[in-house]
């Protein structure tokens, strides 16, 4: 849950910088011209941030003002990191398959671990192996633009890299 901001007569400040209610600046005005400037127009004087000097405060409605606060909140998505396996002896069909599930990860936001795990006498053919990851992205670009975040690097198992969205 986030934290209420300061309304009205709980602002501690003697000066504030003021935005009116179009969102113009007014500039640097003491605490009672902006309550009454908020008062007169049957507003409430909401304090937007803390962290500048003097604190900036703006005319707005403090109801519709939490309501998109709480908006932006609930809409604020993080990103993960899914996961696609490839095998050394991928089939060209099951790698469209994973394309296309790498393509829906990726229009959701997300990152994509791209794994290729080798086993046994497979791991004697690396460079065979990075052209199979290579054959999987070309397929990927015709389906959805992307960036490499980080570079194909061979590991203990076989090969990782992470990719997102253009």
């Amino acid at each position: 849950m986030f934290h209420k901001p300061p309304v009205n007569n709980q602002i501690r400040a003697s000066q504030v910088r003021l935005i009116d209610e179009n969102d113009r600046q007014v500039g640097v005005v003491s605490l009672k011209e902006a309550l009454e400037m908020a008062y007169g127009k049957n507003l409430d004087l909401v304090q937007v941030t803390d962290k500048a000097v003097p604190p900036v405060v703006k005319i707005t409605n403090y109801g519709k003002y939490l309501y998109n606060l709480q908006k932006k909140e609930k809409n604020v998505r993080t990103s993960e990191v899914k996961g696609i396996r490839l095998t050394y002896n991928i089939s060209p069909h099951d790698m469209e398959t994973r394309a296309a599930q790498a393509k829906k990860f990726l229009e959701k936001g997300d990152k994509v671990k791209i794994e290729l795990r080798l086993r046994g006498r497979e791991k004697a053919f690396g460079d065979l192996s990075k052209d199979k990851v290579n054959q999987f992205l070309e397929i990927l670009g015709k389906l959805i633009p992307h960036k490499i975040d980080k570079e194909l690097k061979r590991e203990m198992g076989g090969f990782n890299m992470i990719i997102s969205k253009k």
